[in-house]
């Protein structure tokens, strides 16, 4: 098992950057894959930005070249690093990790935290 912790929310204006934290309970160094999802109100929660265990990376199409993935396995701890932010990121933002275990994907999330662009 994993226990993940989110910070690094906040308020910020369209057009600013935040940088996520997610730390991990437990190693991460051979956890199958970290991802970020978010969710905004009315909304399903959608996947924004992944990071394999071999640091491939992917992204959603509408966060390309704005947001970065990122992971200090030493720290057991994945970043989402968000530039130019726009009042549609608004959402609450969750880590996940995927634990492979006798070939079984297992999910674990962390509890969230809130992303608010506004002016």
């Amino acid at each position: 098992q994993v226990q993940l912790v989110e910070s690094g929310g906040g308020l910020v204006q369209p057009g600013g950057s935040l940088r996520l934290s997610c730390a991990a309970s437990r190693s991460i160094f051979s956890i199958y894959a970290m991802n970020w999802y978010r969710q905004a109100p009315g909304k399903q929660r959608e996947l924004v930005a992944g990071i394999s265990s071999g640091s491939n990376t992917n992204y959603a199409d509408s966060v390309k070249g704005r947001f970065t993935i990122s992971r200090d396995n030493y720290k057991n701890t994945v970043y989402l690093q968000m530039n130019s932010l726009k009042p549609e990121d608004t959402a609450v933002y969750y880590c996940n990790a995927v634990v492979v275990v006798a070939a079984m994907h297992n999910n674990y999330w962390g509890q969230g935290t809130q992303v608010t662009v506004s002016s």
